[in-house]
């Protein structure tokens, strides 16, 4: 089963609850636009390689486009269109006026130099420019790229169309880009775990907490849950892992991580594999690396209480179904890493109105926002009687539902 044929199960049930018609659900579980390009690159040894690179624009009935670029060999054009479907829930469901959209380029960007990225995402950006605008479809930073990405993007971009800082969010500051962006997410995964674990009867301080990754999203969440109080005691990254069942020093391993490139060889814990990580003994586990790393022949050997999804989509459906079965709650992506995309919200606004935020306007509102769509999620599956990710499917679902026929599409 592909990775959309499963994110479109989640969808089919919603659809189904809501009682749309056979029409309506065909019509929201197409993407409403694909392109692939070629992406020629010219090497640093003089050659040439040619990549491929996707955007898909699943709806955008709720607003412009959003949607992050991946660099990754898995990018491929039905992960993008998933990725792509999730941002159009996800986006409703936090009720911000987007649509949803994702794009990638097929690669291994560890393998290429700096100069080879930068000439890599300038082609990518003026072979799918036609496509994005402010009000139209606004790119931002996603598996394998940045903040220097972006930057690149809104340079290429700005050369064919004159200025253009809001044409992507996740950009550095210095180029318009907002304060509190880049830790976002992680902020968001742990504000939600921190809400999540209360309401499991389980006092989030001194709680103990698996992180798998330790990119973008997984570091930001390691510092966040140790500030919040919480052990972590493993956290890993592509090059393995390591634990300490007292808890890691967090301010020594960030250190560490930072001057070495890989927390893995982290001398004051005991080394582990990734697949290890999954199966601790824990409290809360936070995938936060890549997809459908948690899977039926593994799923039944998770020993956390609660599941947080700071990845996109790092569950298959049998393991939810398992997890459920067992009685562990998930926080599904589409609640639990919509923090980027909500402070991508607050930085594409500050860009059209050319106004600065503080950093702690910047968190508030991302507080509340994030706050108020589990509550919403929270209460839907108490008086539905569903899951965590159905209830949430079900809240976004029907707010795309509702807008195309307020705005007569159909």
């Amino acid at each position: 089963m592909s990775t959309f044929d499963e994110v479109n199960i989640l969808f089919d049930r919603a659809s189904e609850r809501l009682g749309l018609s056979d029409g309506i659900r065909e019509l929201l579980r197409r993407p409403w636009r694909e392109l692939r390009v070629s992406v020629p690159v010219r090497m640093d040894d003089g050659s040439i390689r040619v990549f491929s690179g996707y955007r898909v624009q699943h709806n955008g009935v709720r607003g412009p486009y959003k949607g992050g670029v991946r660099y990754h060999p898995d990018a491929d054009q039905d992960e993008v269109r998933a990725l792509a479907s999730l941002m159009t829930w996800k986006n409703a469901l936090v009720d911000i006026p987007f649509g949803g959209a994702k794009g990638g380029v097929q690669c291994d960007p560890l393998s290429l130099s700096n100069d080879e990225l930068n000439r890599m995402t300038r082609r990518y950006t003026t072979n799918i420019e036609h496509l994005l605008g402010v009000n139209r479809d606004i790119p931002a930073p996603d598996l394998g790229t940045s903040a220097q990405t972006m930057a690149w993007m809104m340079d290429a971009y700005s050369h064919i169309h004159g200025y253009s800082p809001g044409i992507v969010t996740g950009k550095p500051v210095e180029l318009g880009g907002s304060v509190g962006r880049e830790q976002a997410t992680g902020r968001g995964v742990v504000l939600v775990t921190r809400i999540a674990a209360a309401d499991l009867g389980m006092d989030p301080r001194g709680a103990r907490i698996v992180i798998q990754g330790f990119g973008n999203v997984g570091a930001w969440c390691v510092r966040a849950a140790s500030e919040m109080g919480c052990k972590v005691i493993a956290v890993s990254d592509i090059h393995g892992g390591v634990h300490s069942g007292d808890g890691l020093d967090v301010r020594a391993l960030v250190a560490h991580a930072r001057e070495s490139g890989t927390v893995s060889d982290f001398p004051a814990a005991d080394p582990l594999d990734n697949n290890e990580m999954l199966e601790l003994d824990c409290d809360i586990l936070i995938p936060a690396a890549i997809d459908r790393v948690v899977h039926a022949g593994n799923a039944p050997k998770v020993r956390a209480r609660l599941v947080v999804e700071a990845a996109n989509h790092p569950l298959t459906p049998e393991a939810d179904a398992i997890l459920g079965d067992r009685g562990i709650a998930v926080i599904p992506d589409i609640l639990a890493n919509a923090g980027g995309v909500i402070v991508s919200y607050f930085e594409w606004t500050q860009n059209l109105y050319q106004h600065r935020w503080t950093l702690d306007e910047v968190n508030d509102e991302l507080d509340a926002m994030i706050g108020k769509a589990y509550a919403a999620v929270r209460e839907t599956s108490l008086r539905e009687g569903i899951s965590y990710r159905d209830a949430a499917f079900l809240i976004g679902v029907g707010r795309v539902a509702a807008i195309f026929q307020m705005r007569g599409f159909i």
